[in-house]
């Protein structure tokens, strides 16, 4: 039994599903830019309405809001909220989901040991989201370039797009460890949700105090858009934070599972 294609064939649906829905949501509020330029002065002064913590907790930095890059910055703080939900959503049900359909016994009896069956679960989830990532980075390119209005840094298009993915590792390692430390997790929705949203609105708030040291907090805000386009590189320190936290998620994640007793029942 090929644990790893199996999982892959499970979330097929989903990864589809989510993959066609971050596609649209780049292309619509791509499709925006052009009017948004255009009309540059007029939006401005109304954006200008916002207090600047306001701004800066949904992302537009008015100084590079009307160019490409900074306009895509907007957008990508709800696609990353949304990548979120998918990652955890995925994180959460690779051991959860074997106790709440009743297949854990039939699983942990074939002749493969568990760290074999949780290693191929991670690959299969963690495909899934490299699929997601791959079909949602060409969209996101291929509508750049249409709707652009100048030329602009495609490095700094795709780094500001690869914030997606790194956040994405970090909410499935949560996802995974919540999976194997709760022994049954009825509605992994409902979870995964409440986890997002927590960390999002976390993130919003530390973005309205100003203090860099809450940052830590949410995974969202460890990749500072604005940073990242004046500096065309990461902030390593938020970098180092969020590898500490998927490398002992998972590390964790495996030592529970397999010393833990699983039923199916």
């Amino acid at each position: 039994m090929n644990i790893f294609l199996h999982e892959l064939r499970a979330y097929r649906k989903s990864t589809i599903i989510w993959s066609i829905s971050l596609t649209l949501i780049v292309v619509f509020y791509l499709s925006l830019y052009p009017s948004f330029a255009h009309d540059a002065e007029e939006f401005t002064k109304i954006l200008e309405g916002y207090p600047e913590a306001i701004r800066n907790a949904i992302g537009i930095n008015l100084g590079g809001f009307f160019t490409i890059l900074g306009f895509y910055c907007f957008p990508l703080s709800f696609i990353t909220l949304c990548g979120a939900i998918q990652a955890m959503n995925l994180g959460t049900s690779i051991v959860s989901k074997e106790v709440r359909e009743k297949t854990a016994d039939f699983l942990l009896t074939k002749p493969v040991t568990r760290t074999r069956i949780l290693t191929s679960k991670l690959l299969a989830v963690l495909t899934a989201i490299v699929l997601t990532n791959i079909v949602y980075l060409a969209a996101a390119s291929i509508m750049a370039f249409q709707v652009k209005t100048e030329d602009f840094s495609f490095k700094l298009f795709i780094m500001l797009s690869l914030t997606l993915f790194f956040v994405q590792l970090i909410f499935l390692a949560l996802g995974l460890i919540i999976s194997v430390i709760v022994s049954k997790l009825k509605s992994v929705l409902t979870v995964s949700l409440g986890t997002v949203f927590a960390f999002y609105f976390l993130g919003m708030l530390s973005s309205t105090s100003g203090e860099e040291a809450k940052r830590y907090i949410s995974p969202f805000k460890y990749f500072d858009t604005a940073y990242i386009m004046k500096h065309a590189s990461y902030e390593s320190s938020f970098l180092i934070a969020g590898a500490i936290i998927i490398i002992l998620a998972i590390v964790a994640s495996y030592f529970v599972y397999t010393k833990k007793d699983i039923h199916a029942v």
